[in-house]
């Protein structure tokens, strides 16, 4: 049976980008919640300006309070050395860095060219490494920007070969619009595994436009083993207001188990995580399996 490794995001990517943020306690509850699903892999925080992203202002406080299992990852995103030094003290496992081809979202979102947040991420990257962390490479708008339109395959290509070369041990390659379509992701995705491999790729898909199931098949037929993924659909996009964001955990999840494809990670488990976090949010999960699910057992409850 084939295997694919389900990267859990929800904790950082989808809370970071809640209007109301999650307490602590409630966090922490729900990152608990994510370990006991069969999960190897949950993004826990990000070490980044609470003046930015005041909605991660508490990682250091859920990264000692969360009880870490044996054998699972709580990787946080590191942007800058400060950062970094704040996830040793409270002993992340890994750094994320990241970066993006376009110019115009590199100075939009991090204040800085792409040359120069490239530099950023192979300080970080370079030292995390010294300090024994393990350290993993986002790239944004790996097919479209909201302000550049079209990215070309061979510059995001070009930018995983150089994150490749600072020690990242997997690249993950995010549609951050969602407005990816399979034949351009195939595109996107060949480039890439021509310059380093299809083994040190991971991909994130966001559901803006319906096509993150269908760019994950593609991804699947190229042999990608790693699918970033955010419980009941967890996170939205900013630039594109109403979006539903992240792929949701359970919609893949169903997928995949579908195709006869293991993952190790418990679809109803995964399912009450997201009815926990969406509670305290105070609105349902846009994940349709998740709702498929719930309509259903409804349905037996009053038969």
């Amino acid at each position: 049976m084939t295997e694919i490794t389900l990267y859990e995001v929800g904790p950082r990517d989808g809370l970071q980008n809640e209007n109301i943020p999650l307490e602590t306690d409630e966090k922490v509850i729900f990152i608990n919640m994510l370990s006991a699903t069969g999960l190897k892999f949950i993004e826990s925080g990000a070490f980044v300006s609470p003046k930015w992203v005041p909605a991660m202002a508490d990682s250091s406080v859920v990264m000692t309070q969360i009880k870490k299992k044996q054998g699972i990852m709580y990787p946080v995103l590191t942007p800058n050395i400060k950062g970094l030094d704040d996830a040793l003290k409270f002993n992340a496992d890994t750094a994320c860095v990241f970066a993006t081809p376009s110019e115009t979202f590199s100075k939009k979102n991090t204040n800085c060219s792409v040359s120069e947040a490239m530099a950023r991420a192979k300080e970080v990257a370079e030292e995390a490494l010294v300090k024994g962390m393990k350290v993993r490479g986002y790239i944004s708008t790996v097919m479209f920007c909201p302000y550049e339109n079209e990215i070309q395959p061979l510059k995001v290509a070009k930018q995983a070969e150089e994150l490749a070369k600072m020690g990242c041990y997997e690249i993950s390659l995010g549609d951050t619009i969602g407005s990816g379509t399979p034949i351009k992701t195939k595109h996107m995705l060949m480039a890439c595994r021509d310059a380093i491999g299809v083994e040190k790729l991971a991909v994130h898909f966001h559901d803006t436009y319906g096509q993150a199931l269908a760019n994950i098949l593609v991804s699947l037929e190229l042999n990608i083993k790693v699918i970033d993924t955010s419980v009941g659909g967890l996170g939205g996009c900013p630039y594109a207001p109403g979006a539903k964001g992240n792929v949701a955990t359970e919609d893949v999840l169903f997928m995949l188990n579908g195709m006869g494809i293991n993952t190790g990670v418990d679809l109803e488990k995964i399912c009450e995580a997201s009815k926990f976090v969406f509670s305290k949010l105070g609105r349902i999960p846009s994940s349709r399996v998740f709702n498929a699910l719930e309509s259903k057992n409804k349905r037996k409850k009053l038969l």
